[in-house]
């Protein structure tokens, strides 16, 4: 039995920007691991041809990807909605005892019902909340509910380019004269 993360791909990746920042998925599954002790986890994820180099990375990063078919919608919007395939792979992890604890990365309240099952059999670890303003469903079961804004520092992600020298915060230390 291990420790499985079931993330919902879409409400992870449109609460992080909406945030106003871009999340380090490299950085947020090894933080996953460190801190809950995550040795699989699981994203789901609708599956659009054109965004393969994205899924590439996510597997690169150390994620297991489940995908659903996408839809075109009213508008041409995009929906592929992996709400029932995040819940059946729960339940079925936890009835075929590969399931020790869990992680569940969403805002979504339709996840409710899953979070409260397994928090009534000890299998719920934590939810992590994409968004600051997690569903009252969610937030009403009375579980640990992480905020993934409180871990800006920790896993936003830095372009390259970007990244500080190790030494540039320090002051200048003035003339040796």
């Amino acid at each position: 039995m291990s420790n499985i993360a079931y993330i919902d791909g879409a409400n992870l990746h449109k609460g992080s920007l909406e945030l106003g920042w871009k999340l380090d998925y490299r950085r947020f599954r090894v933080w996953l691991t460190e801190k809950y002790s995550i040795s699989t986890a699981l994203i789901f994820i609708g599956k659009i041809p054109e965004y393969e180099d994205i899924y590439k990375n996510l597997e690169d990063a150390g994620f297991s990807l489940s995908f659903k078919k996408v839809q075109k919608g009213i508008g041409g919007r995009i929906k592929g909605n992996c709400d029932g395939e995040l819940i059946v792979a729960a339940m079925s992890d936890f009835y075929e005892k590969h399931l020790s604890r869990s992680i569940l990365v969403t805002s979504d309240g339709d996840f409710a019902c899953l979070a409260g099952f397994l928090h009534s059999r000890n299998a719920l670890l934590s939810i992590i909340s994409p968004r600051n303003s997690c569903s009252y469903c969610l937030r009403s079961l009375n579980v640990s509910l992480t905020y993934l804004d409180t871990q800006r520092k920790n896993l936003e992600y830095i372009p390259p380019d970007k990244e500080k020298a190790p030494c540039e915060d320090l002051p200048s230390q003035g003339s040796l004269s």
